[in-house]
């Protein structure tokens, strides 16, 4: 498919396609339904449309099915008969350029950030720290900002706290926030998210945004494909925490775009209602800010969920494309929520939406686009095209032998750990005693002439080092959404 095909869903009552307009796919999406009605064989299709089109995808797979993007699809029975009901559709199957993606390093490339990257703000909400604990732990960010200590794995964060302390004097005026229990109840996080797995997720090589743009050797934008089958289980909140990190450090880094033919990246949030699960207001205003600005730098976000209610109603209302399929209501509750679904959808006279909901079949749907002027066109009951590759998941060889052919091999799977704060602060931990020892003899060496140029040299380096490391501070203790919370863009 050319950069300048339209996005075609599926095909209508008619047997006819619908399509939205590819410049418009930056616009967001909402794909909805309740369990087993093809929620993911649709994400499929949509990665698939994107691909051709020369999109980078990123997705994540929580039920482990959806790396059969990676292999050549295999077309029968219904879905056979579906292929032959929509001629125009020029169906081939493929396999597509898939890179494949694990927290834990287990079945795909290790995915990684440092805490220096993830900032304060994010790392509390993982930690689901209380307000004094938040304070505590900015207080510690700001003296790793002023002593330039690199905060990349835990173990970072937890000899700054001992650190701190330790020698509570270096927190200055922020000492008052500092206090004892919330940095005992930082630790105790600490060791928690440890026991998790959690750790997994901090250090380097950290990912590269670069990377996940880079292209398929055929023009095919290429599908990143998280496998989050584990962790969103075992680690829900590191999950969301890392995909909110995600989406925050793509609108720090990336460049505006205005208007353009195409998105340059499409992001797929499964179980996305993770995402705004216990997420404190101020977090979720700002995250709000950024799914509505983020889309001018080209970045089509969407969310995967169950109902159109798992998401804040300042997200929803800025969701262009929604494809919602089979909802069922059996109580008082399911029903209200049934009829705020269909009052989410742009009338069509020739069907009743509300009745129309609780009659889809698999693989049918309730599909909004957009029109060429960006409003939202007349709701249309579609059959969901099916995807080009595989529909179930990859075996073990076969993903082992992706992982072998991978573009990206050998540059994440091994693990740096160069000088930052654990190390910086062992060594000078080593050398307090030796200090104590030499002060006696270095004092009697040039008097109190020797004590004065001794302090004016020492205050001339603290000086120089301060100022350096206030500016690779602004790198270190970015919060989420940077400039929109007075940091610098790096």
């Amino acid at each position: 498919m050319s950069q300048t095909s339209p996005f075609v869903i599926g095909a209508d009552t008619d047997g006819q396609p619908l399509a939205q307009s590819l410049r418009l796919t930056n616009r967001h999406g909402l794909v909805a339904g309740a369990t087993g009605t093809g929620k993911t064989v649709t994400l499929q299709h949509l990665a698939e449309l994107f691909s051709d089109a020369g999109v980078a995808v990123f997705a994540t797979d929580v039920k482990g099915d959806l790396c059969g993007l990676g292999a050549a699809g295999d077309p029968q029975g219904k879905v056979a008969e579906r292929i032959a009901a929509m001629p125009w559709l020029n169906h081939r199957p493929q396999a597509y350029p898939l890179v494949l993606w694990d927290v834990h390093g287990a079945s795909g490339h290790p995915l990684r950030t440092t805490l220096s990257e993830m900032g304060p703000l994010l790392i509390g909400n993982l930690l689901e720290l209380t307000d004094s604990q938040q304070a505590a732990l900015y207080a510690a960010f700001k003296v790793a900002d002023r002593e330039g200590l690199l905060l990349l794995d835990l173990k970072d964060l937890k000899a700054l706290l001992n650190h701190l302390r330790e020698n509570p004097e270096l927190l200055g005026e922020d000492r008052a926030l500092f206090a004892g229990a919330s940095a005992q109840a930082l630790q105790r996080r600490l060791a928690s998210l440890e026991q998790q797995g959690g750790d997994s997720l901090f250090g380097e090589p950290a990912l590269q945004l670069g990377d996940l743009l880079q292209p398929g050797a055929d023009g095919r934008g290429r599908i990143h494909l998280m496998d989050a089958s584990r962790l969103v289980h075992e680690s829900p909140k590191v999950y969301a925490t890392f995909l909110l990190w995600l989406l925050a450090e793509l609108f720090e880094q990336l460049p505006e775009r205005g208007d353009a033919d195409k998105p340059i990246l499409a992001l797929f949030f499964d179980e996305a209602h993770l995402l705004f699960a216990d997420t404190p207001k101020a977090l979720q205003e700002r995250l709000e800010q950024v799914v509505r600005l983020i889309r001018s730098k080209g970045v089509g976000v969407y969310f995967v969920t169950q109902s159109p209610s798992d998401l804040p109603d300042g997200v929803l209302a800025q969701l262009g494309l929604r494809i919602q399929h089979g909802l069922r209501a059996f109580t008082a509750k399911e029903q209200k929520s049934l009829r705020a679904v269909a009052d989410g959808f742009r009338p069509n006279p020739a069907f009743d939406t509300l009745d129309t909901l609780t009659q889809l079949g698999i693989g049918e749907a309730l599909v909004g686009v957009l029109e060429e002027k960006g409003t939202p066109a007349m709701v249309q009951r579609v059959a969901i095209a099916p995807p080009q590759s595989r529909i179930g998941p990859l075996s073990d060889a076969e993903r082992a032998a992706l992982l072998r052919s991978s573009p990206l091999l050998g540059r994440y799977d091994k693990p740096i750990d160069r000088e930052s704060a654990y190390e910086i602060l062992s060594a000078r931990a080593a050398q307090k005693p030796e200090v104590a020892a030499e002060k006696p003899a270095n004092a009697s060496f040039g008097g109190k002439a020797g004590d004065m140029l001794g302090d004016i040299a020492s205050s001339a380096l603290k000086s120089a080092v301060r100022q350096a490391a206030n500016q690779l501070g602004r790198q270190l203790v970015r919060g989420l959404l940077g400039s929109l919370l007075g940091g610098k863009k790096r």
